[in-house]
């Protein structure tokens, strides 16, 4: 019987979870989840220096958002340092590792002197078969491991094919430092096994660290996991992927208006294919993902093509929810609080009769929130300098009769205000975009709008009389 697939994320606490953690976490994710396993996750917190409270929590707040859900507690690695070094001194017993004593003076002129004769193995092995009673007194040994110095390690990646190095190019690897910490390599091998990891999916800028790993695998006699390195995300033209591409945290694609699922959907088409298909449900990513399938060239990132993915999910979406997700975003935008002020029974009934009219024309929250700015004006409106240009003195006359007649509507809804300003624009020898636009920008003091009859409809008959009335000639 094969053992469940389990798959880890492990992040460093360094800074924000970044769109290219965010689809490794979701790789790993729909991989677990396709093959009835686990995602475990992991916070690679040995970094002590730069490892902070405030990244760990924007990392679980991103991919709580995401709605990316991992099984069990979120295990720390640097709670597991004794663990670690545990390993390393069952290395020492083994003959397998050995204690160095290299001075930080004779580490430098053996790095210089390799990089002089273009060698990639930078450490020497002063110290791998000498005695430590040679050890100069008071010196806190690293232990180092016993590197194979002689043939091939290779890793069968399931995206990148077959991977070899020459071992006689890999040097003897530092497992422990000199004051007793253990180093990255020898963490994420002994947190991986103790953990039952079966899959790694990381991205390719740890192939190397794949090699070191396999042979502190070999050493402790565990078996290697499966290992994916998927290529990492550049942007729309070819360089790697910087702030000014879309390297942002994954909180700021929520503070832009992104829905989650629109970008989980994007995400998983960066670097993945399934034939033609562009648009996945949740469901249809499970059941579809598969790593041989993820190319081996780097996937480029495009806004562009995410706002237009986006602006399909919020077309799709329950006009319900988008409110929802409407009220939530405003914790997360410039005088998001302001607008939340104005949030109640009233509001919200006039936010959702305006969705249907709003979503049609929106590629994110934010332009949903901007078209709807016109259920939260306050009286008397502030107008916009093109729609202040546009009331001249017959202009406010015209909307002073306009008013007169939608006053007589009693059955207020957007086909008998349509039916009273089509018979006003008739007896008045008037088109109707004549009385459209007066009728706008004397209601939203804006000249684009949704539909003049939807803005009258969700603004009801008071609110619009009285904002007529302000605008209309005295």
């Amino acid at each position: 019987m094969t053992s469940p697939v389990v798959t880890r994320f492990a992040p460093s606490p360094t800074g924000f979870l970044h769109i290219g953690g965010a689809r490794t976490a979701l790789f790993n994710w729909l991989y677990a989840k396709k093959h009835g396993g686990k995602m475990l996750l992991r916070i690679e917190d040995t970094d002590r220096e730069r490892s902070t409270e405030p990244a760990i929590a924007a990392i679980l707040d991103g991919l709580k958002w995401l709605e990316l859900d991992w099984d069990g507690d979120v295990i720390y690695q640097f709670s597991r340092a004794a663990r670690h070094r545990e390993a390393a001194e069952s290395l020492l017993a083994s003959g397998r590792a050995y204690r160095c004593y290299a001075t930080p003076e004779e580490l430098t002129a053996m790095r210089e002197k390799a990089r002089a004769e273009g060698r990639t193995r930078l450490y020497d092995g002063l110290w791998r078969d000498r005695d430590p009673s040679e050890a100069p007194a008071g010196m806190k040994p690293t232990i180092r491991l016993k590197a194979p110095q002689t043939g091939e390690t290779v890793i069968d990646d399931q995206v990148q094919g077959r991977v070899v190095w020459q071992n006689e190019n890999l040097d003897d690897l530092v497992l422990l430092r000199g004051d007793g910490n253990p180093t990255y390599m020898l963490a994420v091998v002994v947190d991986d096994h103790d953990m039952g990891v079966t899959h790694v999916i990381r991205g390719d800028d740890h192939l190397i660290n794949a090699a070191r790993q396999k042979q502190i695998y070999d050493a402790l006699e565990w078996t290697i996991p499966n290992m994916s390195h998927i290529p990492l995300i550049h942007g729309a033209d070819g360089a790697k992927l910087s702030k000014r591409h879309g390297a942002l945290g994954v909180e700021a694609y929520r503070a832009l208006g992104y829905l989650p699922a629109a970008l989980r959907n994007y995400l998983v088409r960066l670097g993945w294919g399934h034939g033609d298909q562009e648009i996945f449900s949740t469901e249809e990513m499970i059941d579809a993902f598969d790593l041989p399938a993820i190319g081996r060239s780097a996937a480029r990132f495009d806004f562009a093509k995410l706002e237009n993915l986006n602006g399909h999910y919020i077309r799709q979406a329950d006009d319900q929810s988008l409110v929802t997700m409407f009220e939530q975003l405003l914790d997360y935008v410039p005088d998001g609080a302001e607008l939340k002020a104005k949030l109640n029974d009233t509001t919200r009934a006039q936010l959702l009769r305006a969705m249907p009219s709003l979503k049609e024309r929106a590629k994110t929250l934010l332009e949903l929130i901007a078209g709807s700015y016109f259920i939260f004006a306050d009286r008397p409106l502030e107008l916009e300098p093109k729609a202040a240009a546009l009331l001249t003195p017959e202009t406010r006359e015209l909307i002073g009769k306009l008013r007169s007649a939608l006053e007589a509507v009693t059955d207020w809804n957007s086909e008998t205000t349509e039916a009273a300003m089509r018979n006003f624009a008739e007896q008045n020898n008037l088109k109707l975009g004549a009385v459209a636009q007066p009728l706008r920008v004397a209601l939203t003091g804006r000249t684009t709008s949704p539909g003049i009859f939807d803005v009258l409809a969700v603004l009801g008959r008071d609110q619009c009389l009285a904002r007529l009335g302000d605008q209309a000639a005295a």
